[in-house]
């Protein structure tokens, strides 16, 4: 099969484009012919080796872990999926990736795909919307009425997590660049805030959540933006235990888990017309490193999304 991967940790310009061996699958997987990946923060990280501590890959590593496309094949065990069955999954991350032309996958993590989605918006989903699920109504327990700041409204878990804290009755606060104010209300947003202008850790006050999606330097100023005992969860760098004791303020790292039940959610939440992917550029397989040179400027709306077939 065609796959995109590569044979050491590094920048972009490692990845090869060839012929890998076509995954075999166990009694429990099915395989699936990809049609379309995404790409995630996830994926060059770990590429760049960042996360090698963590996760421990036989190379040569095909990176990606957001998948749409066809069963091919089904295990002995697998009863409720079929050849021919159009499927969506966030796979594994321990196991071989998706940017390539066939992706073994647990069963138990692939959901027949939303009929109203093409491949390419399908693929953009399961990552960023099992991160924003599992934060805001696993993690949170948010519930309607509650305030919730959304940091980096604009971006891949950003739009998903907008729309679905809308669908719930949150209160939603984020902030986005200029150019992108208008276009993040349109996604429900109740109140944007042009970072380019201020700050919004100076403005906002009492609220029930911050979802932070950035990390880094700034997470400690967002500990203001919370009332007493409110929830900072973030996705990026784990809260500082002193701080929020300091804040009076409860935390929590999400480093997102997949399940079959929460892409379930998602589906019907696309059904029910509460959630619509956000894709910001196309790339084809062969325009790997270009897909991942782009999505590390940061400054994507929405989601990066490889086409294979």
């Amino acid at each position: 099969m065609k796959a995109a991967y590569i044979e050491q940790y590094g920048g972009s310009e490692q990845f090869k484009v060839g012929e890998l061996e076509r995954p075999t699958i166990g009694p429990k997987d099915v395989l699936i012919e990809v049609h379309a990946a995404s790409v995630n923060p996830v994926d060059w990280k770990l590429r760049e080796g960042y996360l090698k501590e963590m996760l421990s890959y036989d190379m040569p590593l095909i990176i990606g872990w957001d998948v749409s496309g066809i069963i091919e094949e089904v295990g002995a065990n697998v009863t409720d999926l079929k050849v021919g069955d159009e499927v969506f999954s966030r796979p594994d991350i321990a196991r071989q990736g998706t940017y390539a032309e066939y992706v073994a996958v647990d069963a138990h993590l692939v959901v027949k795909k939303p009929e109203a989605l093409t491949f390419e918006e399908a693929a953009s989903l399961p990552l960023v919307a099992h991160t924003a699920w599992q934060v805001m109504f696993e993690v949170m327990d948010a519930k309607a009425g509650d305030t919730i700041f959304i940091g980096a409204g604009s971006g891949g878990v950003g739009t998903v997590a907008i729309q679905l804290a809308k669908a719930h009755g949150l209160h939603v606060i984020t902030s986005t660049s200029t150019k992108n104010v208008d276009w993040v209300k349109e996604l429900g947003a109740d109140e944007v805030i042009d970072y380019t202008q201020e700050d919004p850790a100076d403005r906002v006050r009492d609220l029930d959540f911050v979802f932070d999606t950035m990390g880094g330097d700034g997470q400690a100023k967002l500990y203001q933006m919370l009332k007493a005992n409110g929830m900072l969860v973030s996705i990026s760098t784990p809260p500082d235990e002193e701080q929020a004791k300091e804040a009076q303020a409860r935390v929590a790292y999400v480093f997102m888990q997949p399940t079959g039940e929460r892409l379930q959610h998602i589906a019907q939440a696309v059904e029910r017309g509460e959630l619509k992917p956000v894709v910001d550029r196309i790339f084809d397989l062969d325009q790997i490193k270009e897909a991942h040179d782009y999505g590390e400027e940061g400054h994507a709306k929405g989601k990066i999304v490889i086409k294979v077939k």
